[in-house]
């Protein structure tokens, strides 16, 4: 019989073995930020594969690669909504105590309790109040929207990336659409959501043959120089255009 879920609970299992769960969450979102980038994969998750300490998520519309060593406490929130959808969520902290990413059921309450319901939790303790989204302030020719204007226009395959301390999370694919909108360069695909702060990027620094062939990597610096986790990786021809 399974347990009655609270609203908040710390589970009681190691990361990894609740990442074995995701599978049957149905269609989840992986978000996770760092310096101003936001970078979501949704859909189902297809195969979770365990190697050692490491752990990939894979299917159709996720590309993640985990280390289990990187993970500490596991918090499952049922408390999210969206008007009147339920957005329950598992959130994945890192050593430091700091969330490093969060897995969103966008099918609802029911599928995502049924896929936990062999894992056992205690109550945890309220959460504390999300600070407002910082929002930059855009720019006429802001430098984060360039290769991301310059792959849309070209039509060209690219993959975007964002890496931190025990998470690289990709995706591939031609840009449909790059959208300012509240603060944020948005690049929006159907599984795919990249939310860039405007004034987050001053410049990118490239590396050539790292991509393919003709690949280049462009690594997303802000105004202290700084990489901030940012990749992009496309044809060197087109995405150093200009014009």
């Amino acid at each position: 019989m399974s347990q009655q879920r609270l609203q908040r609970e710390r589970l009681l299992h190691p990361a990894a073995d609740v990442l074995e769960a995701v599978g049957r969450l149905g269609r989840v979102m992986l978000t996770t930020s760092r310096g101003g980038a936001t970078h979501e994969r949704m859909g189902t998750v297809e195969r979770v594969v365990r190697s050692g300490l490491g752990i990939r998520l894979v299917g159709a519309a996720h590309d993640a690669e985990i280390d289990a060593a990187a993970l500490g406490a596991v918090i499952l929130d049922r408390t999210g909504r969206m008007k009147d959808k339920a957005l329950p969520r598992l959130d994945f902290h890192g050593r430091d105590g700091a969330v490093l990413f969060s897995l969103v059921g966008l099918d609802g309450l029911e599928p995502f309790d049924a896929g936990i319901a062999d894992l056992r939790g205690m109550p945890a303790e309220a959460a504390v109040p999300a600070a407002p989204a910082e929002r930059g302030e855009m720019a006429e020719a802001d430098p984060g929207a360039i290769p991301f204007e310059v792959a849309r226009c070209a039509g060209v395959p690219v993959g975007i990336e964002l890496q931190r301390e025990g998470l690289r999370q990709a995706w591939s694919g031609i840009i449909e659409a790059v959208k300012p909108a509240m603060g944020f360069i948005n690049v929006m695909q159907p599984d795919f959501h990249l939310h860039l702060r405007a004034g987050a990027v001053a410049a990118w620094r490239m590396r050539a043959g790292r991509a393919g062939a003709g690949g280049v990597e462009l690594l997303a610096e802000n105004a202290g120089g700084d990489w901030i986790g940012l990749v992009v990786r496309g044809p060197e021809a087109a995405l150093m255009r200009r014009n």
